[in-house]
């Protein structure tokens, strides 16, 4: 399977940026997708994730409220919209995808298989 993510870029502070991460090569619509994002010296942190069906997502609490997973099955891609965007956001972020995950996994990048090479979004204050 391979993941590319695309979409990132240089934005503004309160600005918005769509990542989209498309899939080939696997049954994109059977598996969960999750965004993690990593910054410089830090560790890779969960972002967002949504299930299979779309029905179910999660989201760390830091994006709460900005951010949504919407997911196309037809086109084999999740996004990631990112609203509000603050300077906070700025990171390499990674999708990826994973046969099952639930409330107690979600968040857990081991639980992942598949992984995107990354998109850098940055956002200037």
């Amino acid at each position: 399977v391979q993941l590319q993510a695309s979409g990132g870029g240089l934005v503004q502070a309160g600005g918005s940026l769509r990542l989209s991460c498309a899939a080939s090569g696997r049954t994109f619509s059977s598996y969960a997708v999750g965004w993690f994002r990593q910054a410089p010296g830090k560790e890779r942190e969960f972002v967002a994730a949504i299930i299979s069906s779309g029905i179910t997502t999660w989201y760390a609490d830091s994006v709460k409220g900005r951010f949504t997973i919407p997911r196309d099955n037809a086109k084999n891609t999740v996004y990631l919209q990112m609203n509000s965007l603050k300077p906070e956001d700025t990171a390499v972020y990674y999708c990826a995808t994973a046969p099952f995950i639930y409330s107690g996994s979600y968040y857990n990048p081991a639980k992942y298989d598949y992984w995107g090479q990354g998109t850098e979004v940055t956002v200037s204050s």
